[in-house]
This record gives structure tokens, C-alpha cells and sequence, in this order.
């Protein structure tokens, strides 16, 4: 990829404001709805990176439209719209694709994720717990950056190369750890190397001793639109070992990608 991170990448002023408008708004909702009770409006902002006047705006139509619940002294909690839709996803993922994680995890008796792409990260939409004496901290929900997680850097290496510079320029590669890759262009030669083998590795790259293992995930028209991991806790398992997961999770990545 011969290209720095914002090069090449033009839109239209309607289409770039359109654009902008609805990612504001989605970043908004998940950040109203991604945590436990109530959330504060400057809580919201924080974390969805939105002014708080603007925040404002858009929890109004939101709430309106049933997605989001006013809890009144500026807070607010998922609206009946929202729990509606939930429940949908829950059932849809019960139908087939709960059974894949569930059957890969007990395979490899590890932690499985499962994560869908949104915007300039990725979000969990199912996780199946490990039968082991230790948790993982991840939550369905919880957003995941894409530079420096096995799933992230799946989606990274099958975008479109402007998509894939716009992310970077937009959400940056900040340092998660010492093993994070913060150079676009050794990231570069990583995605390439991703492509060729079908899968990738996140070796403490967001988190210091959890070592994960990433397949993507695909629509029928052949879109990358998450991915899967399976964790493990590096001080348990080499590196050498997690390898050796790559050709489950391979297949049961072709399976869901049957199922979408």
C-alpha cells in the first residue's frame, strides 16, 4: 500500500456532511446505551468525541423517536426502540450464530468474540466465556479500536484503501501498549500479510497478556463486516499454540458467513 494515512481521500461536501451527521449520531447512541444504568449527557459527549450542544440535539430527536429515555437531571437510558431492537439481534444471533461461538469456544476452550464494524473502531455483539478459573474483561457492546486488536486489524485489511487511510487519520494509532503498532506503514505490511494467511494476531497489542487470534468476517456480497477471536491469557498460552487455532476458527468464520 503505497499511501500515507490521509492521502487520497475526497468526498463530495453534501456526502462528507451526510456522512458526519450520521456517524455523530451513531457514536451518540452507543455511547447512551453502552454502559450499565443511566448515563450522564457529559459522559456521552466524552466518549463519543461529540460537543456536548450537539450531543443535546441529538439525544432530543432520538428520545423522540424512542431509541433513548430521559431519566431527567440530564441522564438517560435506552429507549423502548432500542430494547425492541435488542431483543432482535439477540434472537438473530440465536438462530445459528450463537451455536458457531459457542461450539468454536468449547473446541479451543477459550474465550471467543465475536465483533461487528462500526465507523472507525468495532463493536462486541457476542462473547462466549472460556470454562476457565479466569474471566475476561470484555463486554458485549464494549467498542475495540482496529489498529491493535486481531479483530480490528481483520477489518483494516480487507477495507477499501481510501476507507482504510480515512480511519487511520480520523481515530489515529495511539499506543495501547509497548507491542502496539503505532507506524502506518509497518501496519501497512502487517494488513498485507493478514490478507495472504486469513487471519491475524494481536500479541499484547491492547492489552498486556491477552494474546488473541482473528479471522473476518464477510456479507454475501463479499464485505468485510467484523470478525471473530478467540483470547487467551498470554502468560498461559504461547504464541506457537494460539497458531494452531487458525484453521477452527477459519471454518467457523466460512460458517457464519454463510449465516449473514
Amino acid at each position: 500500500m503505497g499511501y500515507g494515512p490521509a492521502e487520497n481521500v475526497r468526498h463530495s461536501g453534501r456526502a462528507s456532511s451526510a456522512g458526519n451527521a450520521v456517524t455523530k449520531t451513531i457514536n451518540v447512541l452507543e455511547a447512551a446505551v453502552g454502559g450499565p444504568g443511566p448515563r450522564r449527557l457529559a459522559d456521552i459527549s466524552v466518549e463519543s468525541g461529540v460537543p456536548k450542544a450537539s450531543v443535546h440535539r441529538i439525544l432530543a430527536v432520538l428520545a423522540d423517536l424512542g431509541f433513548i429515555t430521559s431519566e431527567g437531571g440530564g441522564s438517560y437510558r435506552a429507549g423502548p426502540r432500542m430494547l425492541a431492537l435488542a431483543e432482535e439481534v439477540k434472537a438473530a444471533s440465536a438462530t445459528g450464530i450463537g451455536d458457531v461461538l459457542t461450539r468454536l469456544s468449547r473446541d479451543v476452550r477459550q474465550t471467543v468474540h465475536f465483533a461487528l464494524h462500526s465507523g472507525d473502531h468495532a463493536v462486541y455483539v457476542h462473547k462466549v466465556e472460556a470454562d476457565q478459573p479466569y474471566r475476561m474483561a470484555s463486554r458485549v457492546g464494549m467498542r475495540l479500536p482496529l489498529h491493535c486488536t486481531a479483530i480490528g486489524k481483520c477489518i483494516l485489511a480487507h477495507l477499501p484503501e481510501p476507507e482504510l487511510a480515512a480511519i487511520v487519520a480520523s481515530a489515529g494509532m495511539p499506543a495501547k501498549t509497548s507491542e502496539t503498532i503505532t507506524d502506518f506503514n509497518r501496519l501497512s505490511v502487517e494488513l498485507a500479510q493478514i490478507r495472504e494467511q486469513g487471519y491475524s494476531i494481536d500479541d499484547e497489542e491492547n492489552e498486556k497478556t491477552i494474546r488473541c487470534i482473528g479471522a473476518p468476517v464477510f456479507d454475501r456480497t463479499g464485505t468485510v463486516v467484523g470478525g471473530v477471536s478467540i483470547s487467551t491469557v498470554a502468560l498461559l498460552l504461547p504464541r506457537e499454540e494460539l497458531l494452531t487455532f487458525a484453521p477452527v476458527l477459519q471454518t467457523a468464520v466460512a460458517s457464519l458467513t454463510n449465516l449473514l
